[in-house]
């Protein structure tokens, strides 16, 4: 009787927590990995009036972490922009995209160690030598942009940056190399979708 009356709790223990997580707006499933690469895309208009948090900023970076590199070297390094001040300096750091960006609530900027991806005991393995490092960076920033993504952020990554205002705000040292600015919040309209080039242009099987 005991083990009767336990599983009839059990029971309406789970009807319980399952009809509140139905009635709970906030509760989204999550997006599938195809989902996520679909809807991914450079947005440049941000919606100024939502935020992102110290923690999911985080969290987000926690995830960019898992991203492979040269011998798990790690050489990627992020500064973010997040106060009213740093959002303000950076802004005026990434030339003709500073309108674009003004209403993203968070700036972050992507750097990579020199010296560590790309070599072994001091000694550049190969010819690409600290490319390996923006290789890896860029395998980082993939993974930051994804994730994004997955979490309902959008993002831009931006090439054009004032890489010595940059490193002179942050106190960025001079042996890591500024690679971009990536812009993070949330999409004010609804990008287009543009054209990929045919895959037989880009892949070759031998």
């Amino acid at each position: 009787m005991k083990t009767r009356t336990l599983s009839f709790l059990f029971l309406g223990m789970l009807l319980v927590s399952s009809l509140s997580g139905c009635s709970n707006p906030e509760a989204a499933k999550s997006p599938s990995f195809d989902e996520v690469l679909m809807s991914r895309r450079s947005v440049r208009s941000y919606d100024p009036t939502r935020k992102i948090s110290r923690d999911e900023v985080r969290a987000l970076l926690t995830a960019a972490q898992e991203a492979p590199s040269w011998a798990n070297q790690q050489p990627s390094k992020y500064y973010v922009a997040i106060s009213e001040e740093a959002l303000a300096a950076v802004q005026n750091l990434v030339g003709g995209n500073k309108e674009r960006i003004s209403g993203a609530p968070v700036l972050i900027v992507s750097a990579f160690e020199r010296g560590k991806s790309g070599f072994f005991r001091g000694q550049q393995t190969n010819e690409v030598g600290d490319g390996w490092g923006a290789f890896d960076n860029g395998l980082s920033n993939a993974y930051l942009v994804l994730q994004a993504r997955a979490m309902g952020f959008d993002t831009l990554i931006m090439g054009m940056r004032d890489a010595d205002g940059l490193r002179q705000y942050f106190s960025i040292p001079e042996n890591e190399t500024i690679m971009a600015v990536i812009a993070l919040g949330y999409r004010a309209a609804e990008p287009n979708h543009p054209e990929h080039r045919a895959l037989d242009d880009i892949v070759h099987f031998f």
